[in-house]
């Protein structure tokens, strides 16, 4: 009995890469270090001013590491009963998950209807609250002040929360991942007898996992860091969150550079722990379309 050999024609099994594809590789490397570097090194030299005496904010030379390391920047604002950081800081988590919370209920809402309901003028109105996102939010300063103001909801958190939350990108975002999902899976659940609200929160809301937790941090950052609108809407000092109570500590003449950077750091915390606890989702969202597996 006699087998024939084959020849198999040889393939490219990915773990060398032709010279062609090197090169090119090395490039994108090369400029996204660049750019890492360029973001990160600020906020390390944000951190290391914290650290700093006052004697070492305006040294010729530069010191990465504190030649003399104290944590008197950091007293000195927490410690201190004029600047009620603590009070900021709780404020800011507040309004920032107020925000964050309605904005994934009502975004992830309308999106889904946007994307697979159909009404009179869909496409239209669509259409048109896509045009809003390219006007500056400059521009409804305005008119967001008169109509916080004659609801008479000055100096309270909802004249804060509420005109937060008409933004439309949520929507667009949330839309373009429901529209990612397969429609058997819903029509699956129709032909089990669900309606399409049970469709919405039992099928597409728990696929759509991914795409909450990045709108999350990014609405929740976007709060978080809001300095202008809590700065016109909120008079009382004890009410204010932590971007507009910190400018505090620049004054017409003087500036506390030190603990400045070390209200910034402060600042920086939650958000951080908060990217941290859902980066996995976050990558998910962009690698996947929402299906598993």
């Amino acid at each position: 009995m006699t087998v024939n050999a084959q020849t198999e024609t040889p393939t490219y099994s990915g773990r060398k890469r032709p010279p062609n594809q090197l090169i090119p590789r090395i490039l994108i490397y090369a400029l996204l270090t660049v750019i890492a570097l360029l973001i990160i090194l600020p906020l390390l030299w944000g951190l290391s001013t914290s650290f700093k005496p006052k004697s070492e904010w305006f040294l010729p030379q530069i010191f990465w590491i504190p030649r003399t390391f104290t944590l008197d920047n950091y007293q000195s604002i927490l410690e201190n009963p004029s600047l009620p950081i603590t009070r900021w800081f709780l404020n800011s988590v507040l309004v920032a998950s107020i925000i964050t919370v309605l904005i994934l209920a009502i975004d992830s809402i309308a999106a889904y209807a946007y994307a697979r309901m159909e009404f009179p003028g869909k496409r239209i109105l669509f259409g048109l609250l896509l045009a809003t996102l390219f006007l500056p939010g400059v521009m409804f300063l305005v008119p967001n002040f008169l109509t916080v103001t004659s609801l008479g909801l000055l100096n309270n958190y909802a004249g804060v929360v509420l005109p937060a939350l008409s933004g439309v990108f949520g929507v667009f975002f949330m839309r373009q991942f429901f529209e990612s999902l397969p429609r058997e899976l819903e029509e699956a659940a129709f032909i089990d007898g669900a309606t399409r609200l049970q469709t919405f929160m039992l099928i597409a809301l728990p696929l759509a996992k991914p795409a909450l937790a990045t709108l999350g941090i990014i609405t929740f950052l976007g709060a978080w860091n809001d300095f202008l609108w809590p700065l016109l809407v909120l008079k009382d000092r004890t009410l204010l969150t932590l971007p507009p109570g910190l400018r505090t500590l620049q004054g017409a003449y003087t500036s506390e550079y030190g603990q400045m950077m070390a209200g910034a750091v402060i600042t920086s915390i939650p958000v951080l722990i908060l990217y941290l606890l859902l980066q996995r989702y976050i990558v998910e969202s962009v690698q996947t379309t929402g299906l598993k597996g």
